[in-house]
């Protein structure tokens, strides 16, 4: 249903509905650490569970040789535990009956992007607890050769593509600054994803480079960005984003109350290298 007029909403459950879906757009326009990541659905809040096996060793048999049994028993490498996250606006008959369509518009607009922002940053936090390498120190500039030596350690953890950086604005503006690499550098493939494409800065070394906004700036101006397989981490969502209406009438207004519910880890951390570089604000 297009809303044109005020007088198309007829009832809050339009209204509301409108909000979702858009807020949800929003959402998925935003998000991009999702589509890098495993993703997992359920129901509950009970732990999701990775394990590994121990290494099988084959070894050479000479004839009538007896086969010796060897140990196969799961170890439990890591745990997602599901959290809910929530927020809510307050939006007053006044302000409806004013712009209802203004207000509905920013309603979307800054849940959605609340929403997105927060995943993103919870996965992007766990960057800090990959064990497959660290590549760089804080105060040192981001360059292509630490991005391919990150690239490398992948590769020597027996990681699966696909390969994913995704670093902060201040380290991929150190990387476009080396320009004497630019010609070294693929187009934009074409990925499915609106975001992706958006976000995409480069490919190099079979790894496709993205930039995020919500990887954190410490005190000392240093970043941590990442290279990673898939594996390595994992988003678990129980309870998809919605947005339910409650009236508050000594008050004359609506709370819009935004609720998920969902897990966030790493799953292989050794699937993932760190990459510490300083980011401070360029000026040229």
């Amino acid at each position: 249903m297009a809303y044109t007029q005020v007088s198309d909403i007829q009832s809050p459950t339009d209204y509301i509905q409108k909000v979702y879906e858009d807020a949800m757009f929003v959402a998925r326009e935003n998000d991009l650490m999702s589509s890098l990541v495993t993703n997992y659905t359920g129901q509950g809040i009970a732990p999701r569970v990775s394990s590994v096996y121990s290494a099988t060793t084959i070894s050479a048999l000479a004839d009538s040789d007896d086969l010796a049994s060897q140990s196969f028993k799961p170890t439990v490498l890591s745990t997602l535990t599901p959290s809910e996250v929530g927020a809510q606006y307050l939006i007053t008959d006044q302000r409806m009956e004013s712009d209802a369509m203004g207000v509905m518009n920013a309603a979307a607009q800054e849940l959605g992007f609340a929403i997105a922002s927060k995943i993103e940053t919870d996965i992007i936090g766990d960057f800090t607890s990959f064990t497959g390498g660290t590549v760089g120190v804080a105060g040192s500039v981001m360059t292509w050769g630490r991005f391919f030596a990150a690239v490398a350690q992948l590769r020597a953890q027996k990681a699966p593509g696909p390969y994913y950086a995704v670093l902060h604005p201040y380290q991929i503006h150190d990387l476009a600054s080396e320009v004497a690499l630019a010609g070294t550098m693929a187009n934009t493939p074409t990925f499915g994803d609106a975001v992706m494409t958006a976000r995409f800065f480069s490919q190099a070394a079979g790894c496709s480079i993205f930039e995020s906004s919500n990887i954190a700036i410490d005190a000392s101006d240093d970043a941590i960005g990442g290279v990673f397989s898939p594996m390595a981490l994992a988003l678990d969502v129980r309870r998809a984003p919605r947005i339910e209406r409650q009236r508050d009438a000594s008050r004359r207004a609506e709370e819009l109350n935004l609720s998920a519910v969902y897990a966030h880890g790493v799953w292989r951390p050794k699937y993932g290298v760190k990459i510490i570089s300083d980011a401070s604000t360029p000026t040229v």
